[in-house]
């Protein structure tokens, strides 16, 4: 595939690097990409078709597992199309509003997975530990208002952000070192005082993240101690089963995210191809693996996908 040298040097710019150091094989690195994209937008635009085509799969749970793939849906879409341009075009220009919105739109989602997480786990919990209350505590009315209070923390806590970088300056070299706008690269390209971008930063990420598995882990242990308590072996093993796409999906989405941080902070000596590939893979492999372990772990979307499927 012929490439083009289209990057720019205006002032005005960012130059997104791709993957520094494999810049020979981004042609190679550039199918991993696409297919998982192809594959996270075929799988949870199929999760939003089931759900909004059946009747029986309009309750809380699917409408969580509906915003979960709505974020899933615009975190590829925030990342893949741009590293597209850079793996086969060699288009690196992104102007700073551009890259700033990017940076904003992408953190502001990942959050926002992050408390969705959070209201499944209440979820399970309210299911399993107080299943005649169920229907009356969660009502698809207040899914969609936990859905906005979620959107509206994280956007609160994102937007000091591009704010906090707009007012810095920035050195003459622009290039970023990674294939998306993420904020510690961006930041790295100042050439003025960073202390108060990176406590901010470390702290919101501290807060909040620590805020939301606390309250999972708090979920998960009264669960534990319910179905420790049940007699019925049958019902037990149904008790674990509701519980257990949750649990995988946590582990896809909090695992990446927290072995990037930690060869961030902690990494110096790796490689930034690792530091990229890494970064990466906490973006792309939830969008694609979350519909799959839905897909297959709850039954009631399994048997409707494939009813469907056999109609068809």
């Amino acid at each position: 595939m012929a490439t083009f040298n289209f990057t720019t040097s205006n002032p005005s710019t960012f130059i997104l690097m791709g993957i520094p150091g494999l810049e020979a094989g981004h042609i190679w690195i550039s199918i991993p990409f696409s297919t998982s994209y192809l594959i996270s937008l075929f799988g949870n635009i199929m999760l939003l078709f089931l759900v909004s085509k059946e009747q029986t799969l309009h309750k809380p749970m699917y409408l969580l597992i509906c915003l979960l793939a709505l974020t899933d849906i615009a975190t590829s879409t925030f990342v893949v199309p741009k590293a597209l341009c850079i793996f086969w075009f060699n288009l690196k220009g992104i102007t700073v509003r551009g890259c700033l919105t990017q940076m904003f739109l992408l953190h502001t989602v990942s959050f926002m997975q992050s408390a969705i997480l959070v209201i499944m786990a209440f979820d399970r919990y309210v299911a399993i530990c107080n299943p005649l209350r169920y229907a009356t505590i969660l009502t698809n009315a207040r899914i969609a208002k936990l859905g906005l209070v979620a959107l509206i923390r994280s956007a609160i806590c994102m937007l000091p952000l591009p704010l906090l970088l707009n007012r810095l300056p920035f050195c003459a070299d622009r290039s970023i070192l990674q294939t998306h706008c993420e904020h510690m690269a961006v930041v790295k390209i100042s050439c003025g005082d960073i202390t108060v971008n990176r406590m901010y930063s470390f702290v919101i990420v501290f807060v909040v993240i620590g805020i939301d598995l606390t309250l999972i882990a708090l979920s998960y242990s009264l669960i534990i101690r319910a179905i420790l308590r049940i007699s019925s072996k049958r019902a037990h093993q149904k008790a674990l089963n509701t519980c257990t796409a949750h649990i995988c999906v946590m582990l896809m989405t909090y695992t990446p995210g927290f072995l990037t941080s930690v060869t961030h902070r902690f990494g110096q000596g790796i490689a930034p191809h690792v530091h990229i590939i890494l970064a990466n893979l906490y973006l792309l492999l939830p969008p694609m693996l979350n519909p799959i372990i839905y897909g297959i772990k709850t039954k009631e979307l399994h048997d409707k996908m494939g009813k469907y499927t056999c109609r068809r």
